[in-house]
């Protein structure tokens, strides 16, 4: 049978607790080992505020999983999401050539950004501390 690329984004109830949220990841990931899933990515993005209530919800914890599988698998993991109680929402769609690049070139601009980052990071602390030693050598 033909795998394809999925992408499947779970709305968790934010007022769990981060082990329960946690759990319940693992839970997912589980799943679709289980079932011979491939999972790419983990993406938590964590708690956001929706834009409308969500059986009586004001607020999510947002979850994208990325994953390499039959089509089979993916019937039986959104009646799992269905089943339980703390997944208020979930879409799951099929991700195609122009996803799969966007998300590629998304993560590469993610990398280098943080990495200017650390740099920055490191550069103000070289100063810091030369300008500490600046204000000792003059005491």
């Amino acid at each position: 049978m033909k795998k394809n690329h999925y992408e499947s984004v779970v709305i968790i109830n934010a007022a769990l607790e981060d082990e329960q949220i946690n759990s319940l990841v693992s839970k997912i990931e589980d799943h679709l080992k289980s079932k011979e899933a491939e999972i790419t990515d983990v993406d938590k993005k964590g708690r956001k505020r929706l834009a409308y209530p969500i059986q009586k919800s004001k607020s999510g914890y947002y979850v994208i999983f990325r994953f390499i599988a039959e089509t089979s698998v993916i019937s039986g993991l959104e009646r799992m999401y269905r089943l339980d109680e703390n997944i208020i929402r979930y879409l799951t769609i099929v991700l195609d050539a122009r996803a799969l690049e966007y998300i590629q070139e998304q993560k590469e601009k993610d990398s280098e950004t943080e990495s200017e980052t650390e740099v920055e990071t490191d550069t103000a602390d070289t100063s810091k501390d030369d300008s500490s030693e600046k204000k000792d050598s003059e005491e």
